[in-house]
């Protein structure tokens, strides 16, 4: 399983450790990642997704899943992301014909 955010594409960044003497060695800094389930009030249905903390954080601001796919870019979405965007498209221009 790829350490990759489903919503915002945050992965893991490389860094270094650098003791009291200076010694540098390379290390890796990972995102934190949580397993959660969204509801879409759209669609009706829920989603378990891989998302880091901050993303979950900026899906609540936003106002839910259903908003935050509408400003999402699609280079940054997971390929199961970009199914259920795409759901909600298509969901919100049936409701509102």
């Amino acid at each position: 399983m790829a350490r990759r955010c489903e919503l915002t594409g945050k992965g893991p960044m490389s860094g270094n450790n650098v003791s009291h003497a200076k010694n540098r060695t390379r290390r890796r800094f990972l995102p934190n990642l949580n397993d959660v389930t969204l509801i879409s009030d759209i669609l009706g249905r829920s989603f378990k997704l891989r998302i880091s903390a901050s993303a979950l954080r900026t899906v609540d601001h936003r106002g839910g899943l259903d908003a935050f796919m509408a400003k999402s870019k699609d280079a940054e979405l997971s390929v199961k992301a970009l199914k259920i965007k795409k759901d909600i498209a298509e969901a919100q221009t049936a409701a509102a014909a």
